[in-house]
């Protein structure tokens, strides 16, 4: 929660939809549907090969990012050595957040989840 103008961020299983952890408001104060949501979102970016680069031998995206008018949305994958099937959902007022910053903070984020 130290990502200027974070308002909540979620640790989420893609397999099935659920909140493995979370801090700060979920959206409309649930983070469990907000979850169920940002999962039927993941599963249609990693799910569809038109997403992937050709070049990688990775996971088929890194990040998605979603806006409107008051809030970013923005979901981290986390990759591990296995397959995690996680991603990490963090919710930013639009108004106080940096995106770019925020994308790099929730990438160190998630590198340090694999690493414990």
């Amino acid at each position: 929660m130290t990502i200027p103008g974070a308002l909540g961020v979620s640790l989420v299983d893609w397999t099935s939809g659920l909140t493995l952890g979370a801090v700060g408001d979920g959206p409309s104060g649930d983070h469990d549907a907000g979850a169920a949501d940002a999962t039927d979102l993941a599963r249609a970016v990693i799910q569809n090969p038109s997403f992937a680069d050709p070049d990688s031998t990775g996971t088929l995206a890194e990040d998605v990012i979603v806006t409107s008018p008051g809030r970013y949305h923005l979901l981290r994958f986390v990759e591990a050595g296995f397959e995690s099937g996680a991603f990490l959902y963090l919710r930013l007022d639009r108004g106080s957040a940096n995106l770019a910053m925020a994308r790099l903070r929730l990438r160190n984020l998630a590198e340090q989840l694999v690493l414990i």
